[in-house]
């Protein structure tokens, strides 16, 4: 990762999230059709969901999306989320820079659809694509779910079933009890399974993408990435090394026994055991550092 990380920075982000079921992947595809058509080359990554039975996945994502199977300026590679919240998974951010140097114009990051608290995916994309269709609830239900404030530009699929208008009107509505800023999300609707008004969706796309650019918020967007990357794996290897440490050191077996006996509860017996790898870290020795 460190020898890629220079050739990276130059891919655009596109995000695509949204409950599941909302023809995601089939909008995706449409999206890759267009891209590709002016020339760009195009990396999608894919979450779906993990069985928190089985610990399986079946990244079907890409069975949408196999009509640029041969396209050789076309990559698309599926991830499971194992248990991963937030719509994407762990992997994710990874990969992004994988084939960011790799030097696709474009990386669309496509999310699990989960619901309702899937916005990691803003923190990878400067633009956010979420959809939604007709049925979903009504106008609480939209502002309850989290989606509708990453969303930069709003897309109603599935345009063509009763009541996408009336979502239509609830969406505006919502938009304008909003905070004013700089940039009021736009509302497309489409039929991705006709390619209907995905013309129109790159348009929007491109109009973010050039704002983003002309305010300086995609620097500032990228910027954000990286504190928010390097204190993730920070707390991350953080806390892996006060765990491996802990279950190594003369505490953990009695801080168990305490724990089963509920003579400790857990957030004492972490506490503990946290205030033992402190003190043997300062002290460098491997006795207890704390008393009872």
């Amino acid at each position: 990762m460190g020898r890629l990380f220079p050739y990276g920075g130059k891919a655009y982000v596109i995000g695509v999230t949204g409950p599941p079921g909302v023809g995601k992947s089939t909008l995706v595809d449409g999206l890759i059709g267009r891209l590709r058509d002016r020339g760009g080359s195009v990396a999608v990554l894919a979450v779906d969901p993990t069985s928190p039975f089985t610990g399986g996945a079946l990244l079907g994502d890409r069975v949408r999306m196999s009509a640029h199977a041969a396209d050789r300026g076309v990559f698309v590679r599926s991830f499971a989320t194992r248990g991963y919240l937030g719509g994407l998974c762990r992997a994710v951010g990874d990969a992004l820079r994988v084939v960011d140097a790799a030097g696709f114009d474009y990386i669309i990051v496509e999310t699990v659809g989960t619901g309702q608290a899937e916005v990691d995916v803003m923190r990878y994309a400067p633009t956010v694509v979420v959809v939604l269709v007709p049925g979903l609830g009504d106008d609480v239900q939209m502002i309850k779910a989290g989606l509708l404030e990453v969303a930069h530009v709003l897309v109603v699929n599935k345009a063509d079933r009763e009541g996408a208008q009336r979502m239509i009107a609830q969406l505006r509505a919502l938009l304008e009890l909003s905070p004013p800023s700089g940039w009021t999300p736009p509302i497309v609707a489409t039929v991705a399974t006709r390619g209907t008004g995905v013309d129109e969706l790159v348009e929007k796309i491109d109009l973010h993408r050039e704002y983003m650019m002309r305010e300086g918020r995609w620097e500032a967007s990228r910027r954000r990435l990286l504190i928010w990357e390097l204190e993730e794996l920070v707390r991350r290897q953080a806390a892996s090394a006060v765990l491996r440490e802990a279950r190594e050191g003369p505490l953990w077996e009695r801080v168990c026994r305490e724990l089963f006996s509920r003579r400790l509860a857990p957030h004492q017996a972490a506490r503990k055991l946290w205030e033992d790898f402190l003190a043997r870290t300062v002290r460098g020795d491997g006795g207890e550092g704390v008393p009872d």
